[in-house]
C-alpha cells in the first residue's frame, strides 16, 4: 500500500515529518531536538459519508415497490358539528325554559323548535332543506304537531309547483338547454345593440316560467352571454370601452328581469307567497294560467318600452353589433347538436307544460 506522511509544523527552521503506512510496525519517529513546546493548531474532524447505491434495477424498482403509503384521511362527511351543536343548544334552552303565562306549553315548544330550525338555518350544518326536514320531524316526533298539521302545506298546490319549477331550473342550467336557446336568439336578432338587447331580453323572459330564481336566471345564464357578447363588439370590464355596449346591455338585462320576473307564477320564488295572501284576502286562489295571463299585456308591454327608454337616456357607444350573432353562432357549434340530457329537459318540459293545460280537472 501507498505510504502516507503527517507533517507537523511548530517553530523550527523546517518541519519535521513522520512517515507511516498502514502497518503499525513500520512506524519509526524522529527525535526531535528543541526545547520549544509543541503547538498544534485544532483540527476538525468531518464524519464519514456512506453512500449505497443499487445497482440492479430490478432490485431498485422492487425495493421501491415495497413502500407503502398511507391514504390520506378522508375528510367528515356528516354534518357541521359545530352549527350542529349550535342549532340544538337554541332548542334545548327554549325548551327547558318555563313558558310565559298566558302562552300554552305547545306553543312554547313550538317556538324553540322553530327557533332551533332557523339557527340552523343561518348556520347551516346542513343544506337549508335538510334542517327544514329536521325542525318538521322534530315537531311531529315530540307530539308537537298532528302529522296532518305539520304536513298540511304540502296538499297545497303551489309550493309543489314551485319545487318542480325549481327542478326545471337545475336541468335548464346543468344540461346547458337555457344557453342553447339564448344562444338562438342572439344569433337570430342581435346584428344591432337595440336587437340584440331585445334578444336578451326575450331570452330572460322565455326562461323565467321555468326557473324561479332571478339569480340563477340573470347571473347563471344571460350575464356570461352578455359579457362574452360584449367582448366580441370590443367591450370590455375595465379598460374604459364599458360603454360601448356592455353597460347598457347590463342595465337592459337587469331591468327587465324584474319584469320578466313578475310576469308569471314561477318566475319567482315570492310570487307564490302573493297567491297565498291573494287567497286569504278574496278567498279565491290564483292558478298559475291566471297569473300569466293577468300579467301578459303589462309585462309585455314593459319588455318593450324599457329597453327603449334605456337606449334613449344611456345610449351605447357602438349601434351595430354584427359580431353577436356570429359569436353566438361559433358558440351553438362549438356546443354541437342537442345532447342526449337536452331532449330529455326538452321532452320533460314539454310533457309536463301539455299535461298541465290540457289535462287538469
Amino acid at each position: 500500500m501507498a505510504s502516507t506522511s503527517l507533517i507537523i509544523r511548530y517553530p523550527l527552521p523546517k518541519p519535521t515529518t513522520l512517515p507511516f503506512t498502514s502497518n503499525l510496525s513500520s512506524i519509526k519517529f524522529k527525535p526531535l531536538q528543541t526545547t520549544t513546546p509543541l503547538s498544534f493548531p485544532s483540527i476538525k474532524l468531518k464524519p464519514f459519508q456512506f453512500t449505497t447505491k443499487l445497482i440492479n434495477k430490478p432490485y431498485a424498482a422492487a425495493a421501491a415497490s415495497t413502500t407503502t403509503t398511507l391514504p390520506p384521511p378522508q375528510p367528515w362527511q356528516g354534518a357541521k358539528l359545530k352549527p350542529l351543536l349550535a342549532s340544538v343548544a337554541t332548542g334545548l334552552i327554549l325548551w327547558l325554559l318555563p313558558s310565559p303565562s298566558g302562552v300554552p306549553r305547545n306553543a312554547w315548544q313550538l317556538l324553540s323548535i322553530f327557533m332551533a330550525t332557523i339557527v340552523g338555518i343561518i348556520t347551516q350544518p346542513l343544506p337549508l332543506g335538510a334542517v327544514a326536514i329536521m325542525g318538521l320531524c322534530t315537531a311531529v316526533l315530540t307530539k308537537t304537531l298532528t302529522y296532518a298539521a305539520a304536513f298540511s302545506a304540502f296538499g297545497d298546490q303551489i309550493p309543489w309547483l314551485v319545487a318542480l319549477a325549481f327542478f326545471f331550473a337545475k336541468g335548464f342550467i346543468k344540461t346547458g338547454l337555457g344557453t342553447r336557446i339564448a344562444y338562438h336568439v342572439v344569433s337570430l336578432a342581435g346584428s344591432s345593440s337595440l336587437g340584440l338587447g331585445y334578444s336578451l331580453v326575450l331570452s330572460e323572459a322565455l326562461l323565467a316560467p321555468a326557473i324561479p330564481s332571478v339569480s340563477a336566471r340573470a347571473g347563471g345564464i344571460i350575464l356570461p352571454l352578455v359579457k362574452s357578447l360584449s367582448e366580441a363588439c370590443g367591450s370590455n370590464v375595465g379598460d374604459g370601452t364599458e360603454s360601448k355596449l356592455g353597460s347598457w346591455l347590463t342595465l337592459t338585462c337587469f331591468q327587465t328581469s324584474v319584469i320578466s320576473s313578475a310576469m308569471f307564477l314561477t318566475a319567482m320564488a315570492a310570487n307564490p307567497l302573493c297567491g297565498t295572501l291573494a287567497r286569504g284576502a278574496i278567498g279565491r286562489g290564483i292558478g298559475w294560467s291566471d297569473w300569466a295571463v293577468a300579467a301578459a299585456v303589462p309585462g309585455a308591454v314593459s319588455l318593450v318600452v324599457v329597453p327603449l327608454i334605456l337606449y334613449v337616456i344611456y345610449p351605447p357607444g357602438v349601434k351595430n353589433s354584427p359580431d353577436a350573432p356570429r359569436v353566438a353562432r361559433d358558440k351553438l357549434q362549438l356546443m354541437g347538436p342537442m345532447t342526449l340530457n337536452e331532449n330529455i329537459m326538452a321532452a320533460t318540459l314539454f310533457l309536463t307544460v301539455r299535461h298541465h293545460f290540457f289535462f287538469r280537472k
